[in-house]
């Protein structure tokens, strides 16, 4: 027996596949269903069935990529590599994140949730969650290395991940690494961490 298409396996990954191209190509000011209808190339009835509205369909598109991508960094992070090894690792990560859209569309719907407080709070759960991995991160180095006062793992975690969020608005807007060197900015911070461990050691 053939499976309906609103039950064909695959379909709903389909779509979801096809909004990340989509918005990669038009934002998600210029994103409409028809658009990633015609990408996925399956009736508009279809994404009406399985998400319901644009932003139901760009929102679980980017709680699925993001709870794929936190798994993966908290992985990394519960590794028995040298805290600078991971953070270089990180900085691996997030050249791949924005190869692969994902850190486009992330902002994409941090700018929507500025005027729209549902997206808003949907967002803010996704980029707390960056930070609660980072702060338990922070909180396993402190119990090695003895604490980061004046700061606690909360303010940590902060200084750790902002400077990520805010390599990714420049790099984004198309500024290039010569006028702004975001990227070797973070990735000379892993010689700060390693000379910090092997001081310690």
């Amino acid at each position: 027996m053939t499976a309906s298409p609103q039950t064909a396996p695959g379909t709903k990954a389909l779509i979801l596949d096809a909004t990340k191209a989509s918005l990669r190509e038009y934002g998600y000011s210029g994103l409409s269903t028809r658009k990633v209808a015609v990408a996925a190339d399956v009736p508009l009835s279809q994404i009406h069935y399985h998400f319901g509205s644009k932003r139901n369909l760009v929102l679980e598109l980017l709680d699925a990529e993001n709870r794929r991508l936190l798994e993966r960094q908290g992985d990394m992070f519960a590794s028995e590599a040298p805290l600078w090894m991971q953070w270089e690792t990180a900085c691996d990560y997030l050249d791949e994140d924005l190869a692969s859209g994902y850190v486009r569309v992330l902002n994409e719907m941090i700018a929507a949730g500025w005027s729209d407080p549902e997206i808003a709070a949907a967002v803010q759960g996704q980029v707390v969650g960056w930070f609660d991995l980072l702060a338990t991160v922070a909180r396993r180095v402190e119990d090695r290395f003895g604490g980061f006062a004046p700061f606690t793992a909360d303010e940590v975690a902060a200084l750790g991940g902002l400077p990520f969020l805010g390599a990714e608005i420049v790099i984004l807007l198309g500024i290039p690494e010569a006028r702004l060197p975001a990227r070797s900015a973070l990735r000379k911070l892993a010689l700060v961490i390693r000379t910090m461990e092997e001081r310690e050691e």
